[in-house]
Order: structure tokens, then sequence, then C-alpha cells
């Protein structure tokens, strides 16, 4: 398994993992934001992917802006979770899309959230919380610094 570069032959992959998150973060596939930061993070390489035979066992977006950088979007598709995919994926944005000095942030949803939870896979990844940034409450964000 490793975490790749994503190119334009990946796209149509891409999207139908987008549909399969559709339940966690809303509508994406035709929404013209999220296709046009698709297509920008593949353009500039910034955009990973785990392929398998299958189709595409996860994705991340990072906007890649030294010294902050953020992971804009990671997803795994159900048939692949617990297996790694999604730490290999922010390790690997980590070890080669980002320079140190340097952080990385996430937002995601709070422990609060069950079934949307993904605040303890970040925290596994070295990640700590930096305070709420939605004023309802929905989401908590994550930071990481790197040295």
């Amino acid at each position: 398994m490793q975490a790749v570069p994503a190119t334009a032959a990946d796209r149509p992959a891409w999207l139908r993992l987008a549909a399969e998150v559709e339940y966690l973060f809303g509508p994406l596939v035709g929404d013209p934001g999220f296709e046009a930061a698709l297509s920008r993070n593949i353009d500039r390489g910034s955009a990973l992917c785990v392929r398998t035979s299958e189709g595409l066992a996860g994705g991340l977006l990072l906007s890649a802006h030294h010294p902050l950088y953020r992971i804009g979007w990671l997803a795994v598709s159900q048939q692949h979770r617990k297996q790694g995919v999604g730490a290999l994926l922010v390790r690997t944005a980590i070890g080669t899309l980002t320079r140190a000095p340097g952080a990385v942030e996430v937002t995601t949803f709070g422990p609060e959230h069950q079934g949307k939870d993904a605040s303890g896979f970040y925290e596994r990844l070295g990640f700590q919380a930096t305070g709420w940034v939605s004023d309802d409450g929905m989401r908590e964000s994550y930071g990481l610094r790197l040295t």
C-alpha cells in the first residue's frame, strides 16, 4: 500500500469516493467548489491517494502554503477503514508536502459527534486540540507542529 500524488486519471475514482462519504461531508459530487479544489490540488501535486484495483482506498487534499498547511479533506472508503490508509495518507502528506518549521492543521468533528468523530484518529497521529473553530461547536480544530 502506497500513498501517491493523484493524477487527472484518478478524478472519476476520486468522485466515487467523495460520493461514498457524502453522509459525513454533505454533497460533494457536482459541487463546483469541491471539484475546483480537487482539480487545483491534483494540478499542484497536493492531492494524495491510495489506489486499489477497485478505485481509491482513500484520498487527502492538502493546502500546502509554508509555514501553515491545512488538511482540507481526508476520506477512506468504507471497505478500507481500520487498515491504516488514513494514517498513511496523513504521514505521507506531512513527510513529502511540508517543510519545517511549520504547522499542519485540520478541522474535524469533535468527540461529542459519535459516528463522525475523527478527533481520536488525528490525536493518535500526534495532533493536539487547538480549540473550537465554529460558533455552533460542530467541529474542533487540531494542529500538529512540525520541527
